[in-house]
């Protein structure tokens, strides 16, 4: 359906970002998961108000919210990063049906490139920040050195191993690391994908960018291994997507160690 010749989706997702609050939002959770409590520090609104404009952003589909695992009364707000992408591509489309390509071909090119040293942390060290360690390096070609460990390491668990294979990475010879192996070591980003890990994570030297990717644990879920499998499936997807956008940081130099993101 058309509005003055602009597609309602289009319009919509517009109308949404226009809002300079909503705006402030959407930027500070592109370069990390948050709580309404540290986005009311960072913007400066009040609660009632941040909760308005994510509920607004929720409901257009830009933001999704996940309950917390550490404090199961708290909410951690992310950005839908390819859903955003998707629709400023159709935006540009809109506009001009030449922008569309060279939105894409740009994100292509900044995905291929990029440098810098990345820190996974999560808890066991089992499943989460191992594959994302792996699928870091695979994605960026080597050009970016990344490590994980996890504040009570566990042996890797098997449907980690099973779900990076199908992707053609084996991860079999992976061994579980103590975060505070690593804690003498610089790093430009450390970045928590567990919700109680962040809650323990001690400083790093060279104060790297601080990151959170609040994501389930995958072995938490079914009885049994076979069971938990579609987890580990999703926890790859969801980790190779969120890596693709973080190569693309990395590459630019708002990707610095002073930034988060």
């Amino acid at each position: 359906m058309y509005s003055g010749g602009v597609p309602e989706t289009t319009q919509q997702f517009l109308q949404v970002i226009a809002d300079p609050h909503r705006w402030q939002l959407v930027t500070e959770l592109a370069r990390s998961d948050r709580r309404v409590g540290e986005l009311t520090r960072l913007t400066g609104d009040a609660q009632n108000l941040v909760s308005y404009h994510l509920r607004e952003l929720r409901d257009a589909g830009l933001v999704s919210s996940r309950r917390s695992s550490f404090d199961g009364r708290d909410t951690y707000y992310r950005l839908e990063l390819s859903r955003c992408c998707e629709l400023l591509n159709t935006v540009s489309f809109t506009l001009h049906p030449g922008l569309e390509l060279k939105v894409s071909n740009a994100v292509v090119r900044k995905r291929r490139r990029g440098t810098g040293t990345v820190l996974f942390l999560c808890t066991g060290n089992s499943a989460r920040s191992q594959m994302a360690e792996v699928l870091l390096e695979h994605l960026s070609g080597h050009t970016i050195q990344a490590r994980s460990a996890g504040s009570h390491p566990k042996p890797l668990h098997p449907n980690a191993i099973r779900a990076m294979a199908e992707r053609g990475l084996d991860i079999s010879r992976c061994t579980s690391k103590h975060l505070g192996q690593f804690t003498g070591t610089r790093f430009e980003r450390v970045i928590t994908l567990c919700d109680k890990v962040r809650e323990v994570c001690p400083e790093f030297p060279g104060t790297p960018a601080s990151v959170h990717w609040s994501m389930a644990d995958p072995a938490a879920q079914g009885t049994n291994d076979e069971e938990s499998y579609p987890m580990f499936q999703r926890t790859a997807a969801e980790l190779e997507d969120r890596i693709g956008y973080l190569i693309a940081r990395l590459s630019t130099a708002e990707g610095g160690p002073a930034h988060v993101g």
